[in-house]
């Protein structure tokens, strides 16, 4: 400066003095913006150590990052903060090392809501940079002074859980009051044979089974020890008529306690509760998620969904806390009331599950097959009625609190058994279709327009249409009447050839629309009849796969050609699909071409009778097939179950009720058994009870015909006569498994079994 000035300190004008004008360099002035928006950035992070760095070195050296980082977290975990947000609302620099930030929070609390308040951000020059003079009112203006938060929260109890009919399916009891009893057993305390039974007649009136066979099998292997087994659960109210057969059995522990129940008939971790993958379960919180649960609102000793409709709804069914957050001086007095809100009840969730057909298509895996999975669906609607995967489990093992648990180490079981129990076969089990495809083979053939319901074709036991081409005698398929030695079909219409589920027809349609440059008809067809798409249910889901001519690319490298719709046309290759999505599709042929999107759930309720959500029928798509051909593949499909000499004509005898259906039998490429599938849809047009679509599929359980076709049955019994009325194959009577007749004893004489009449 001095030497732009004369020697009183005034400036000469610019040149006066012969020399050129000096270089003068300005250091802009730090904006105070920029540190207060970075600090209220990484506070919306709970970035604390970016905070921290950001405060003057004076702040610093009066205040210990420790200390800093405990005031926001005091503040977030006291008054169940979830988020923060801010505006800057003006800033001042007041001189040249002063400035001021005002701003205006908005604290949104799990418990109260927002907490809005406007505050200040003194700022102090470093150099060439602002820092913060930090204080505790830049948390809340009425921190200052040492004053301190107080909150008290009121939280709801946990809403239930019921079927269309308002049967509980999940329900809640008051802290204090038992609604469940839990069972297990010591053995070597059965006493004799006749102990032994009536400790059995007991247990399966208790449990409501059939027979005994089930709670045999729980301590066989430890008949004479003294170890303890687990039995099951079941309602106190269901305890509480029958307890008393039960307290004079010495071997047969109880103990009544409060917790979230599942109804079902649970004797084992694999099966139990009702629909246990679609309602899911509830636990209780955890301590390493108990910090971030309780800035939601939670007090620490409720359940939280984990699975299924519970972790779905998890909001509706906790509902809203509520609670009042004040200030307290420093001895601990209310001194004002920052935020309060009323507690909002938890809104029950009514699905479209019928607890009883659930129960019904769950105990048909009980006996002889384990694995696999049934839909059943409103055909007109897409309303789940029933959802059974197997294996399951019992849902109320996950309760820490239950007494059996600790005896049967069920968590172990579950997580190590190679069945995969918690895995939702019907909305996440990926299946090739098999023959069950053969519905969109047909639709794709017809609307084409080179076939009609009467093309004939000669459907002999070997297909060498690929051969003749190749040479290659792996190009020579077979129907599957070659392995049980039947004679071929023949010629046959087209509608026959669905009938019969005949293999070389089909492989026929597959490589003629290639030929004739319908190149991607097939999978263009499967496509649009919802298969490896998601369905939309509301618990989530696999998308599975259909193979056309991009994924083959991409995924393998190669080109589409002359072998893939020939596998394609079958069901099987690369193609994979859920029971689920093959529900939809079934449903969408019978109801004359409606894609709906599955649901679960019917409605959902507070106990004031304030409905949140009720479900109304979503439409999806539309099949791309006309009405003509439409009726042409569901008079195939009747015809499986109607025509004598059809794939599934004699497991329906006598039935007496209008179904339409396809067998399938899916290979593996994994073992010689393949999947059973048996699908289809009644049309009995009932004012009072909708049709329904069926799908089953049992898991390397041997041909459609022979093992889904009886389920398919069963459900149907089950669904418009209240009861099942026909044998599985593996029943003794209905609800008891066979059990294989002894070898007699080399020398002991038997009896002769009379000629039946």
């Amino acid at each position: 400066m001095s030497a732009c000035s004369d020697s009183s300190g005034t400036p000469k004008p610019n040149g006066d003095d012969g020399l050129p004008d000096p270089e003068v360099t300005t250091l802009a002035a730090p904006n105070p913006d920029d540190v207060a928006v970075k600090f209220l950035d990484a506070w919306k992070d709970m970035d604390y150590a970016s905070m921290y760095a950001l405060l003057s070195p004076l702040a610093q050296d009066g205040l210990p990052e420790e200390v800093f980082v405990e005031r926001y977290e005091y503040l977030r975990s006291t008054a169940n903060i979830t988020s923060v947000d801010y505006q800057i609302v003006s800033s001042l620099v007041i001189s040249p090392q002063d400035a001021e930030v005002r701003y205006r929070l908005t604290l949104t609390s799990g418990v109260v809501g927002d907490i809005m308040r406007e505050t200040c951000m003194d700022l102090k020059r470093e150099g060439e940079a602002w820092r913060i003079a930090w204080t505790d009112g830049m948390i809340l203006p009425e921190l200052e002074g040492g004053n301190r938060l107080r909150m008290t929260t009121l939280t709801s109890t946990r809403a239930n859980i019921y079927d269309r009919n308002g049967l509980a399916l999940a329900s809640e009891a008051a802290a204090d009051e038992p609604n469940v009893a839990a069972l297990w057993l010591q053995p070597n305390l059965i006493g004799d044979e006749d102990s032994e039974d009536t400790m059995l007649s007991a247990l399966r009136r208790m449990f409501g089974l059939s027979d005994s066979d089930l709670i045999y099998q729980r301590y066989a292997a430890i008949r004479y020890t003294d170890y303890f087994t687990m039995l099951g659960t079941v309602p106190y109210s269901t305890y509480k008529n029958r307890g008393g057969e039960i307290a004079e059995l010495d071997a047969v522990k109880v103990r009544l306690y409060s917790s979230r129940y599942y109804y079902g008939r649970g004797l084992t971790p694999f099966a139990g509760a009702a629909a246990p993958h679609a309602v899911g379960y509830a636990s209780q919180i955890q301590e390493d998620e108990l910090e971030e649960l309780r800035a939601l609102g939670y007090a620490g000793d409720e359940f939280v969904g984990r699975t299924g409709i519970e972790a779905v709804y998890e909001d509706e069914l906790r509902g809203v806390p509520g609670g009042t957050l004040y200030f307290t001086d420093p001895e601990g007095n209310i001194t004002d009331t920052i935020a309060s809100r009323e507690l909002q009840l938890p809104y029950a969730v009514y699905t479209t599950l019928d607890r009883d057909l659930q129960m019904a298509a769950q105990e048909a895996f009980v006996g002889e097959y384990y694995a696999g999975a049934i839909v059943v669906l409103e055909r007109d609607t897409g309303a789940v009625l029933a959802m059974a995967s197997s294996p399951g489990f019992d849902s109320n093992l996950f309760d820490f609190e239950n007494p059996t648990v600790a005896y049967g180490n069920p968590f172990e079981l579950l997580g190590n058994s190679p069945f995969e129990p918690y895995t939702n076969r019907a909305t996440n089990g990926l299946y090739p279709p098999g023959s069950t495809f053969k519905i969109v083979t047909m639709a794709a053939a017809l609307e084409s327009g080179e076939y009609s319901a009467n093309t004939m074709y000669d459907c002999q036991l070997e297909f060498m249409e690929l051969y003749d081409r190749t040479g290659n005698p792996d190009d020579i398929l077979v129907d599957w009447r070659k392995e049980k030695e039947w004679p071929p079909a023949g010629d046959i219409t087209l509608v026959q050839g669905l009938e019969y589920s005949c293999n070389p027809y089909f492989y026929h349609i597959g490589l003629d629309l290639f030929d004739k440059g319908y190149t991607t008809a097939i999978p263009d067809m499967a496509a649009a009849f919802g298969l490896g798409q998601e369905t939309g249910i509301e618990i989530g889901e696999t998308e599975g796969l259909v193979p056309n001519p991009e994924w083959k690319l991409a995924e393998i490298g190669m080109e589409w050609g002359m072998h893939d719709p020939v596998n394609l046309a079958i069901g099987q290759g690369a193609m994979v699909v859920t029971p689920l999505q093959v529900a939809r599709m079934v449903a969408a042929v019978g109801n004359g071409g409606t894609l709906y999107r599955p649901s679960l759930v019917l409605r959902v309720e507070n106990a004031d009778g304030e409905v949140r959500y009720e479900f109304s029928p979503e439409v999806q798509g539309e099949l791309p097939v006309s009405p003509e051909n439409l009726a042409t593949i569901q008079q195939a499909m009747t015809n499986v179950v109607r025509v004598t000499t059809a794939t599934a004509y004699r497991k329906f005898l006598g039935l007496n009720i209008n179904i339409a259906g396809k067998t399938g039998t899916a290979s593996t490429g994994r073992t010689e058994e393949s999947h059973a599938w048996f699908v289809g849809y009644t049309f009995e047009e009932r004012e009072n009870l909708p049709d329904i679509a069926i799908v089953v599929v049992l898991d390397f359980a041997g041909e459609g015909s022979d093992i889904a076709a009886p389920v398919f049955r069963r459900i149907v019994e089950t669904y418009f006569r209240g009861q099942p009325q026909s044998l599985y194959p593996w029943e003794a009577r209905i609800g008891v498994p066979k059990t294989e007749t002894p070898e007699p004893e080399e020398g002991e004489e038997t009896e002769a079994t009379p000629e039946p009449e």
